[in-house]
């Protein structure tokens, strides 16, 4: 069959619409696509050259001094003739003391010395040595720490510039966003990892001011106190733990977001930590309190109690407020609450907003200081002689030392060289009784702890596992 010409452009020109038409739809596809892909970067090693001047290894050494248990004993008995002669020969082969050395991480973040790190790399140290990316060893002195929060400022004398590190708003930091850290795993200095943000406000039951990142880039022993940066070459965070059954990375690892450090820094600088207290007693909302409280969400501190004539009870806030906002700030859940108030300024006025029978209701409060001499701070210096911490049983600690208990006493850390441990406490054991009598909450434990002294010998009843087992520990002398 012969084609007109004119039936040929025709069709020339629908064939022609069509294609651009197709081509349009495809490319609208690829934009939508390309709006939703996450931006994989080629390599992040630009990023890596700007910032690894920036990150230092943290080496340190504890002297721990011999004890009894090195002292020289003949086998013959206390009569042995030969005694003189084998404590000169075997005596002098036992250490009466030795260097306990450990790693860890930090990150210059001024060019006048000063290192941010973890509380727990440089405490309880003899000597803390920096050694920078250039291989030059600088000692280092302690400004300030905090415990609480798992921070320390350190400072170096260098003879030579350094390179700061920004810090950036951990605020803004989106699950999902690309991170990388940088840090000294087992003596390995200066390794890279990198990975996702996996979840933000994480608590796992290590302190009262958690908040932590969760990532998957791989963060092992060493690289605490080391930076995770944002793809801008900004700290965001500091990476503090991991959660292992092997000791290695399994893909969970948490970091202090920069921006708790960064309203702690004036303070560290000063050498000491004063907090903001507001008086008052909260708890976490959950769904059955929800429902009888009659609020539309578990968002929220509920107030449990209230101190007598403290901050909070001079302005008005009663028990069984609901605070949603404190200082303009959104408190989407219980545990976001002690922070901003231990941060904020002793003396400073704040708005208060509570849900109070379904009503909104604003207070002002002066905020007061914290007491470091407090119930809970006794206990807390107590439990430091016994070299174990613990915590009230919920549901973050359950999942964590796999625990059917709901209510009670977990033991959440034990100094390796304290009188816990050689008692056989460990991490996990629940705290049935002391001294043959129960103990019900953290309460009960810190009242009975106090009245023991220096020399006092004390019985636990452990539950560990599905056995309950009894242990002596004797108060450091």
């Amino acid at each position: 069959m012969k084609l007109s010409k004119k039936y040929l452009i025709f069709w020339s020109i629908i064939c022609i619409l069509a294609g651009a038409s197709l081509s349009a739809i495809l490319i609208n596809m690829v934009s939508a696509h390309a709006e939703i892909r996450p931006q994989v970067p080629g390599s992040f090693s630009p990023l890596v050259k700007s910032v690894r001047d920036s990150v230092v290894n943290i080496s340190t050494v504890k002297v721990i001094k011999g004890t009894g248990i090195f002292q020289f004993k003949s086998p013959f008995g206390p009569g042995d003739p030969f005694h003189d002669f084998f404590e000169r020969f075997f005596g002098n082969q036992i250490p009466r003391e030795y260097r306990q050395k450990s790693l860890g991480t930090g990150f210059i973040i001024d060019k006048e010395g000063y290192i941010l790190t973890n509380n727990h790399v440089v405490e309880k140290t003899d000597e803390i040595k920096v050694r920078l990316s250039n291989d030059k060893e600088y000692k280092a002195k302690i400004v300030g720490r905090d415990p609480k929060t798992d921070l320390a400022l350190i400072k170096i004398k260098a003879d030579e510039s350094l390179k700061p590190l920004p810090l950036g708003d951990s605020d803004k930091l989106e699950v999902g966003d690309w991170v990388i850290a940088i840090g000294n795993p087992f003596g390995l200095g200066h390794t890279v990892t990198a990975g996702i943000v996996s979840a933000k406000y994480r608590h796992l039951g290590m302190g009262s001011y958690e908040n932590f990142i969760q990532t998957d880039a791989s963060i092992n022993p060493g690289n605490s106190g080391g930076p995770l940066l944002d793809m801008n070459g900004k700290v965001v965070g500091i990476n503090t733990a991991i959660f292992t059954q092997s000791g290695g990375s399994i893909g969970i690892g948490f970091a202090i977001p920069i921006n708790m450090a960064k309203s702690l820094l004036p303070q560290l600088k000063k050498g000491k930590v004063i907090r903001g207290w507001l008086g008052v007693m909260i708890q976490k909302i959950t769904p059955e309190l929800m429902e009888k409280l009659g609020l539309k969400s578990t968002a929220g501190a509920l107030v449990a109690d209230v101190t007598k004539g403290g901050p909070a009870d001079k302005a008005g806030i009663k028990r069984g407020d609901v605070i949603i906002r404190y200082n303009g700030r959104l408190i989407r859940e219980m545990n976001e609450l002690p922070f901003l108030v231990a941060s904020t300024p002793v003396g400073k006025i704040v708005d208060v907003e509570v849900l109070r029978k379904g009503k909104k209701r604003v207070f002002k409060v002066k905020i007061g200081k914290l007491q470091e001499k407090e119930q809970k701070e006794a206990m807390a210096e107590k439990t430091v002689k016994l070299g174990m911490r613990v915590e009230e049983i919920n549901p973050e600690l359950r999942q964590r030392f796999g625990i059917t208990e709901k209510k009670g006493v977990v033991v959440v850390d034990v100094d390796r060289f304290s009188p816990a441990y050689e008692a056989g406490i460990r991490k996990g054991d629940i705290i049935l009784e002391i001294d043959q009598k129960p103990v019900k909450d953290l309460n009960d434990y810190v009242k009975m702890i106090n009245k023991y002294k220096k020399g006092d010998t004390i019985l636990f009843l452990i539950k560990r596992g599905g056995n309950t087992i009894y242990l002596t520990l004797k108060v450091e002398k």
